[in-house]
């Protein structure tokens, strides 16, 4: 037990890098796909760039972020086994799968670009972005509130918050449209 903050701090850092990438990357498929649309020999330059920039941001840092801080959790439950008991930790748990399936769901994406296979809009990988701020939200306030945690005002407070980076998303391609600058 005397490394438990150890342990746990080093999960909590390994969570913070793996979102950073989480975060990064959809926009850098954005990127990708703008700049499918342009003109030789821009497209080809800015492809081969942004290609790279993924391979290393995916494999450097999201993946290996992703293993350690997996590797981390699992020697904590090991140490508190007894959390397993908790209803806010199955919930977590839950949460978790749901960041794997988003993070493998991600990585088809990735490959999918790589490949120059352009199968989405740059609109819906915005959308597509916001999946991982979702299950950030919901993990942080389970963690910190654990059985205090109010079900009913956490779920709406999670749709509000969906809701808002909806109109957000929206709003930002008003301004993009009349801009094209911005």
């Amino acid at each position: 037990m005397e490394y438990y903050n150890y342990i746990k701090a080093l999960h909590l850092i390994f969570v913070i890098t793996w979102f950073a990438g989480l975060f990064y990357i959809p926009r850098l498929f954005i990127y990708h796909i703008e700049a499918s649309e342009k003109a030789s020999p821009e497209k080809e330059i800015l492809s081969k760039q942004l290609k790279l920039m993924s391979k290393r941001l995916w494999f450097i840092i999201t993946w290996p972020s992703a293993i350690l801080a997996t590797v981390f959790a699992i020697w904590l439950l090991l140490l508190m086994p007894s959390w397993l008991a908790q209803g806010w930790m199955h919930v977590k748990l839950a949460f978790v799968v749901l960041l794997f399936a988003y993070h493998l769901r991600t990585h088809q994406i990735y490959k999918q670009l790589q490949r120059d296979d352009i199968r989405y809009t740059s609109r819906f990988m915005r959308i597509w972005n916001e999946g991982a701020t979702l299950i950030l939200f919901a993990v942080i306030f389970l963690v910190v509130l654990k059985s205090a945690f109010n079900w009913i005002y956490g779920l709406v407070g999670i749709l509000v918050l969906a809701v808002l980076l909806m109109l957000g998303i929206r709003l930002y391609k008003r301004i993009r449209d009349k801009n094209p600058e911005a």
